[in-house]
Protein backbone atom coordinates (compact mmCIF):
# COMPACT_ATOMS: atom_id res chain seq x y z
CA UNK A 1 0.00 0.00 0.00
CA UNK A 2 1.70 3.40 -0.99
CA UNK A 3 2.25 6.03 1.51
CA UNK A 4 0.47 9.08 1.43
CA UNK A 5 2.23 12.29 -0.48
CA UNK A 6 4.27 14.43 2.02
CA UNK A 7 4.02 17.26 -0.01
CA UNK A 8 -0.09 17.34 0.00
CA UNK A 9 -2.65 18.44 2.54
CA UNK A 10 -2.03 15.44 5.15
CA UNK A 11 -4.67 15.59 8.06
CA UNK A 12 -4.96 19.49 7.21
CA UNK A 13 -6.52 18.89 3.92
CA UNK A 14 -10.00 20.67 2.78
CA UNK A 15 -10.43 18.06 -0.24
CA UNK A 16 -10.06 14.44 -0.62
CA UNK A 17 -9.51 13.07 -3.87
CA UNK A 18 -10.27 9.48 -4.66
CA UNK A 19 -9.11 7.57 -7.74
CA UNK A 20 -10.08 3.56 -7.71
CA UNK A 21 -6.54 1.48 -6.94
CA UNK A 22 -2.98 2.46 -6.79
CA UNK A 23 -1.81 1.94 -10.50
CA UNK A 24 1.17 -0.80 -11.52
CA UNK A 25 3.64 1.66 -11.75
CA UNK A 26 3.12 3.18 -8.23
CA UNK A 27 3.17 -0.44 -6.82
CA UNK A 28 6.42 -1.58 -8.76
CA UNK A 29 7.78 0.94 -6.70
CA UNK A 30 8.08 -1.02 -4.22
CA UNK A 31 7.75 0.36 0.15
CA UNK A 32 8.90 3.89 -0.88
CA UNK A 33 5.85 4.43 -2.78
CA UNK A 34 3.70 7.16 -2.39
CA UNK A 35 0.30 8.03 -3.67
CA UNK A 36 1.30 11.69 -5.29
CA UNK A 37 0.66 13.61 -8.31
CA UNK A 38 4.61 13.29 -9.03
CA UNK A 39 3.86 9.27 -10.22
CA UNK A 40 5.23 8.69 -13.52
CA UNK A 41 1.72 7.84 -15.37
CA UNK A 42 -0.70 9.71 -17.51
CA UNK A 43 -3.16 9.81 -14.82
CA UNK A 44 -1.11 11.73 -12.57
CA UNK A 45 -0.26 14.09 -14.67
CA UNK A 46 -3.99 14.83 -15.79
CA UNK A 47 -4.57 15.27 -12.34
CA UNK A 48 -2.39 17.76 -11.48
CA UNK A 49 -3.35 19.81 -14.92
CA UNK A 50 -6.86 19.48 -13.55
CA UNK A 51 -5.81 20.36 -10.03
CA UNK A 52 -3.45 23.27 -11.21
CA UNK A 53 -6.04 24.82 -13.38
CA UNK A 54 -8.94 24.88 -10.63
CA UNK A 55 -6.44 26.48 -8.29
CA UNK A 56 -6.44 24.23 -6.00
CA UNK A 57 -3.26 24.07 -3.97
CA UNK A 58 -1.34 21.04 -3.29
CA UNK A 59 -1.59 21.53 0.15
CA UNK A 60 -5.23 21.63 0.55
CA UNK A 61 -5.78 18.35 -1.11
CA UNK A 62 -5.04 14.65 -0.52
CA UNK A 63 -4.66 12.07 -2.98
CA UNK A 64 -5.87 8.50 -2.21
CA UNK A 65 -7.95 5.35 -3.55
CA UNK A 66 -10.89 4.05 -2.50
CA UNK A 67 -9.47 0.77 -2.56
CA UNK A 68 -5.29 1.78 -1.10
CA UNK A 69 -3.72 -1.42 -1.55
CA UNK A 70 -2.87 -2.97 -4.71
CA UNK A 71 -5.40 -4.62 -7.11
CA UNK A 72 -5.22 -8.56 -7.07
CA UNK A 73 -5.41 -8.46 -10.73
CA UNK A 74 -5.90 -6.99 -13.72
CA UNK A 75 -9.57 -7.30 -13.28
CA UNK A 76 -11.91 -4.04 -12.05
CA UNK A 77 -12.64 -4.53 -8.49
CA UNK A 78 -15.71 -6.23 -7.67
CA UNK A 79 -18.39 -5.10 -5.05
CA UNK A 80 -16.58 -7.77 -2.33
CA UNK A 81 -13.39 -5.14 -3.07
CA UNK A 82 -14.82 -1.79 -2.32
CA UNK A 83 -16.41 -3.24 1.32
CA UNK A 84 -13.28 -4.80 2.28
CA UNK A 85 -11.94 -1.25 1.54
CA UNK A 86 -14.90 0.39 3.80
CA UNK A 87 -12.56 0.21 7.09
CA UNK A 88 -9.92 1.87 5.65
CA UNK A 89 -11.93 4.56 4.01
CA UNK A 90 -13.92 5.26 7.47
CA UNK A 91 -10.24 5.71 9.01
CA UNK A 92 -9.01 7.80 6.53
CA UNK A 93 -12.24 10.05 6.69
CA UNK A 94 -12.00 10.20 10.71
CA UNK A 95 -8.32 11.59 10.33
CA UNK A 96 -9.42 14.72 7.88
CA UNK A 97 -11.60 16.97 10.12
CA UNK A 98 -10.78 19.71 7.50
CA UNK A 99 -12.00 17.70 4.54
CA UNK A 100 -15.53 19.30 2.88
CA UNK A 101 -15.22 18.08 0.35
CA UNK A 102 -14.79 14.64 -1.78
CA UNK A 103 -13.87 14.31 -5.28
CA UNK A 104 -14.59 10.35 -6.75
CA UNK A 105 -12.76 10.18 -9.90
CA UNK A 106 -13.98 7.58 -12.14
CA UNK A 107 -17.14 5.10 -11.49
CA UNK A 108 -15.46 2.75 -9.08
CA UNK A 109 -14.49 5.34 -6.54
CA UNK A 110 -17.83 6.89 -6.52
CA UNK A 111 -19.49 3.73 -6.09
CA UNK A 112 -17.16 3.33 -3.32
CA UNK A 113 -17.89 6.18 -1.74
CA UNK A 114 -21.77 5.60 -1.90
CA UNK A 115 -21.68 2.46 -0.47
CA UNK A 116 -19.64 3.71 2.40
CA UNK A 117 -22.34 6.49 3.16
CA UNK A 118 -24.81 3.87 2.58
CA UNK A 119 -23.53 0.95 4.40
CA UNK A 120 -21.24 2.45 7.09
CA UNK A 121 -22.96 2.58 10.36
CA UNK A 122 -21.77 5.81 10.97
CA UNK A 123 -20.05 7.42 8.13
CA UNK A 124 -18.44 10.80 7.88
CA UNK A 125 -20.21 12.92 5.95
CA UNK A 126 -19.10 15.50 3.39
CA UNK A 127 -19.99 16.74 -0.13
CA UNK A 128 -19.30 14.56 -2.99
CA UNK A 129 -18.56 15.03 -6.50
CA UNK A 130 -17.77 12.91 -9.35
CA UNK A 131 -15.92 13.35 -12.53
CA UNK A 132 -14.20 10.40 -14.97
CA UNK A 133 -11.03 8.64 -13.79
CA UNK A 134 -8.14 10.56 -15.47
CA UNK A 135 -6.57 7.75 -17.47
CA UNK A 136 -5.68 7.62 -21.09
CA UNK A 137 -7.12 4.60 -21.10
CA UNK A 138 -10.57 6.15 -20.50
CA UNK A 139 -10.33 8.40 -23.55
CA UNK A 140 -13.53 9.13 -24.66
CA UNK A 141 -14.62 12.71 -24.24
CA UNK A 142 -10.88 13.79 -23.15
CA UNK A 143 -11.62 17.30 -23.36
CA UNK A 144 -15.05 17.01 -21.31
CA UNK A 145 -13.17 14.59 -18.72
CA UNK A 146 -10.78 17.13 -17.96
CA UNK A 147 -13.10 19.99 -17.84
CA UNK A 148 -15.37 17.81 -15.58
CA UNK A 149 -12.36 17.34 -13.10
CA UNK A 150 -11.30 21.29 -13.11
CA UNK A 151 -14.93 22.17 -12.01
CA UNK A 152 -15.17 19.07 -9.14
CA UNK A 153 -11.99 20.02 -8.28
CA UNK A 154 -13.19 23.66 -7.65
CA UNK A 155 -16.91 23.12 -6.31
CA UNK A 156 -15.12 20.83 -3.55
CA UNK A 157 -12.81 23.89 -2.70
CA UNK A 158 -16.09 26.11 -2.20
CA UNK A 159 -17.92 23.44 -0.35
CA UNK A 160 -19.09 24.22 2.81
CA UNK A 161 -18.60 21.93 6.46
CA UNK A 162 -20.95 19.51 7.67
CA UNK A 163 -21.13 19.44 11.04
CA UNK A 164 -19.98 16.13 12.47
CA UNK A 165 -21.83 13.80 15.18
Amino acid sequence: MPWFDPDSGGVAARVLVLLQSPAAVTVQAGPGALSSEDNPNASSRALRAARIEAGLRRTDYLRWNIIPWAAPGPDPPTLADLDAARPALHALLCLLPEVTGIVTLGTHALTGMMRYFTLHPDPVIACVLAAPHPSPANGHRRAERHERTVRALQRAIQARSIPRG
